[in-house]
């Protein structure tokens, strides 16, 4: 015989004073961040933040609750998403029948076989790129230069020959822009849009740019009925029963979230490689032997990459580390239950691989830069301890991608030069919507002897 007991005992979550953590740390937030996520230890807090009180996740069986098992509760909307609204759009960066829409168009240009199609000319522009953007033993802005490089590569794939080089010396500031400009409102959401804020106004500004350049191409592929083998094509293929200005603008938002998503995750995180490079010279050594060994003196292909074991884990580890979308908000749609803590309805839960990706308990020294934690012999841990490209149904699209273009890059690179960086204090990272470095990082690319 069984007793029903009733529903299990629920309790409330633990509050965390962010503020004051904020307070200890006044000009840098994300060390506040880091000491949270220390004091949780992986239980599910919240965080007081004022008016503003979202749940802080971190526990890798509470990170697959909201992004895997019960997803369709968690959705993007509310903080960090209502902001960037009319920069995305309703595009694969939304949610609902929208998103489901849109990933049905884009999924099949983001497996890895298409990738793979498109090897050999990203190849050939990341090349371009560098021999346009490096110059031997004068100074390099790392965000600028590297920025300078993956901008022009992406937008090139995506739009072909349809856009000009000038266009895209717009579209690159434009994009830097829009994704930093909207720090102030993710500190403070529960601001009103009616209240001005920092960044409003050139992030209004950076839209109307973007704009300018990409519906001028998407109306041009249209008028070719999608003829062409750019990105750009192939979504106008997939959407020519979305006629008018509707279907316009459903490329448009499509365009525009891939594209900022595929540069700025490329970006961000390639900026951390020289840091990264520059504080192990013992690791840097050990890519610089592989390079040598699998590329030489040759230009780097694609076919180079399987060679390039010991890169490849180095870019998982970096992204382990410095994670390009550190911060995943989503709000529960409905009263829900994780970890024995009740979830109520409108809430926000903030989930953040940064913070999850540094868990003692599922990490051996988490604060060390280890790449051997990706060798191929060893063993993984929990599945969701490790989600740099976040995870389920809303995973990005371009990871592949960015594998690919981050190899491509660093070994161009590194095969040519030696980098030499210059800071004039430790390179943390800042607060914004992706994880920037909170200070201009410089270097020199110092030119080999080739034989």
């Amino acid at each position: 015989m069984s007793i029903d007991v009733g529903p299990k005992p629920t309790r409330n979550a633990e509050i965390l004073p962010f503020y004051r953590f904020l307070a200890k740390h006044p000009r840098d937030p994300v060390s506040a961040f880091e000491e949270v996520g220390r004091q949780a230890d992986g239980k599910l807090v919240r965080l007081n933040m004022g008016p503003f009180r979202p749940y802080l996740v971190t526990h890798p069986d509470h990170v697959q609750h909201v992004l895997r098992t019960n997803q369709p509760n968690y959705v993007r909307e509310g903080m960090f998403w209502d902001p960037l609204v009319p920069l995305l759009g309703s595009g694969i960066l939304s949610d609902g029948e929208s998103w489901q829409d849109s990933r049905r168009v884009l999924q099949p240009l983001f497996t890895a076989k298409y990738v793979d199609s498109l090897a050999e000319r990203m190849a050939e522009i990341v090349a371009e790129q560098i021999d346009a953007v490096v110059r031997p033993g004068e100074p390099f802005d790392v965000v600028d230069g590297i920025s300078a490089i993956v901008h022009p590569t992406i937008v090139r794939l995506f739009f072909g020959d349809r856009i000009s080089r000038e266009d895209i010396a717009r579209l690159i500031p434009a994009y830097e822009v829009a994704v930093t400009a909207t720090w102030p409102r993710l500190l403070m959401p529960f601001v009103p849009d009616s209240v001005p804020l920092p960044g409003d106004r050139p992030f209004r500004r950076s839209i109307e740019t973007i704009n300018t350049v990409v519906y001028p191409r998407v109306h041009e592929a249209r008028r070719a009925a999608g003829d062409g083998k750019d990105v750009v094509s192939a979504i106008c293929r997939a959407r020519e029963g979305d006629p008018g200005e509707a279907g316009d603008r459903r490329i448009r938002d499509d365009m525009v979230s891939m594209h900022g998503a595929s540069t700025e995750t490329s970006a961000t995180a390639l900026t951390w490689v020289w840091v990264a490079l520059d504080a192990h010279p013992e690791l840097a050594e050990k890519i610089y032997a592989e390079i040598d060994e699998v590329v030489g003196t040759e230009t780097v292909r694609p076919s180079h990459l399987p060679e390039l074991r010991y890169l490849k884990m180095f870019l998982s580890e970096l992204v382990r580390l410095y994670p390009p979308g550190w911060i995943l908000p989503r709000q529960a749609v409905e009263t829900d239950e994780i970890g024995g803590v009740t979830i109520k309805a409108g809430s926000t839960v903030m989930i953040s691989p940064y913070l999850t990706h540094r868990l003692e308990r599922f990490w051996d020294r988490p604060e060390e830069f280890d790449p051997e934690r990706f060798a191929p012999e060893r063993e993984r841990g929990h599945r969701w301890a490790y989600f740099p490209f976040g995870g389920g149904p809303h995973q990005c699209l371009g990871q592949h991608l960015f594998m690919m273009e981050a190899q491509l890059l660093m070994a161009g690179l590194l095969s040519r030069y030696r980098p030499v960086l210059t800071a004039s204090r430790p390179v943390r990272p800042r607060l914004a919507s992706s994880l920037r470095p909170n200070q201009k990082v410089k270097l020199t690319f110092v030119e080999r002897a080739r034989t």
